[in-house]
């Protein structure tokens, strides 16, 4: 798969492409410690097929892209109680780092859609880049407010448990997650779960870069007030089952947002199940055209 230079700091982003080229372009960036196949291969083909030029990659810390294991580390627990000195980098700088994408591609403005931590990314996009966004979608994110879009003490458990010693185990564990933070009406099949997660794990097992990108959530600022000047067209999606990020995260994000539109999924939680492939489609299509 093709590489960016990221910046000056010797980051280089994995990505791929679906689509023709000369459709307009649609970013996609993924959540904490994910990678870009979490972007379904079918979905982005589903997306490419209403006429986007789809462009998913991995964040830095993640997948294929570079690790910054060489530098100074976070003290996470420093960072969870307010000090944020040692948080390696932003959400901006991952933000700077998705342009840096559009840049190779040439591509002077892009819709942009982003889950989870990538919600938070594409959002800080927006503020700090506006003339690069023609579309803004936040998925089952939030603001940065501090106060919305809280775990479930299990959710958070799930996220927070230490990094499994097998492949075997990592499937298992990663399973274990799925049955807690996804879609309670849209239960994955465990065969295609566990495939999915093999293939995730035998891709990239690194999983160093998970500490790196939560410090970058926790030390980033409230995003509301710069979310309050973003003018282009926007959609927040969010499940009303989601236990990861509760759905007070994509009603504040909605909130600040002058005119964003707001999808509260029924039964869906902190995943992006096949079933709903076709209304999440359409509603990302639906805001993107409202653009034009």
């Amino acid at each position: 798969m093709p590489r960016t230079q990221a910046n000056a700091h010797g980051i280089e982003l994995e990505y791929d492409t679906f689509g023709d080229p000369e459709d307009p372009t649609l970013l996609m960036v993924m959540g904490l410690g994910s990678q870009m196949i979490g972007w379904r291969t079918g979905f982005c083909e589903l997306l490419a097929a209403q006429g986007f030029h789809v462009v998913r990659f991995d964040n830095r810390d993640a997948g294929l892209s570079t690790y910054l294991d060489a530098g100074p580390q976070p003290d996470l627990g420093a960072v969870l109680h307010g000090d944020f000195s040692t948080a390696p980098y932003l959400l901006g700088d991952m933000a700077q780092d998705a342009v840096s994408v559009l840049d190779e591609l040439g591509v002077e403005r892009a819709h942009i859609v982003g889950a989870s931590m990538g919600g938070m990314i594409v959002q800080q996009l927006a503020i700090d880049h506006p003339g690069r966004v023609l579309s803004l979608c936040s998925i089952m994110s939030r603001p940065g407010d501090g106060t919305s879009g809280n775990s479930t003490p299990e959710a958070n458990a799930m996220l927070m448990r230490p990094r499994p010693a097998s492949r075997e185990a990592a499937i298992d564990g990663g399973v274990q997650v799925w049955r807690v933070i996804g879609s309670p009406d849209y239960p994955e099949d465990e065969t295609t779960l566990r495939a999915y997660i093999a293939e995730a794990y035998d891709r990239s097992n690194r999983a160093d870069g998970f500490v790196r990108q939560l410090a970058a959530i926790v030390a980033s600022p409230d995003r509301t007030p710069g979310l309050r000047e973003v003018t282009v067209p926007t959609l927040v999606v969010h499940g009303e089952a989601d236990p990861l990020v509760d759905r007070s995260g994509g009603e504040a994000t909605a909130k600040a947002v002058p005119g964003a539109g707001l999808l509260l999924v029924p039964g869906m939680g902190h995943d992006l199940p096949e079933p709903l492939w076709p209304e999440l489609a359409s509603a990302i299509s639906g805001n993107a055209a409202s653009a034009n």
